[in-house]
């Protein structure tokens, strides 16, 4: 399966792939400022393991930072 995760194309030899557990892998289980779009879509925390990936869908992970 190939995923679009922040405009990269990544393949995965797996056809069944949560979105909770991708962004586990991807980040290392580091979930905490971490906001989730699939497809343009946001897609909230609590829907991440229910989110089944399909073969070409896009994921944008976006990181929350502080600053000034």
């Amino acid at each position: 399966m190939e995923l679009i995760i922040n405009h990269k194309s990544t393949f995965f030899e797996v056809s069944n792939l949560s979105l909770e557990a991708l962004v586990m892998q991807h980040c290392q289980g580091k979930t905490s400022g971490l906001a989730v779009a699939v497809n343009q879509k946001v897609v909230p925390k609590s829907f991440w393991s229910q989110t089944m990936l399909q073969n070409k869908d896009s994921i944008l992970l976006i990181t929350a930072t502080q600053g000034g």
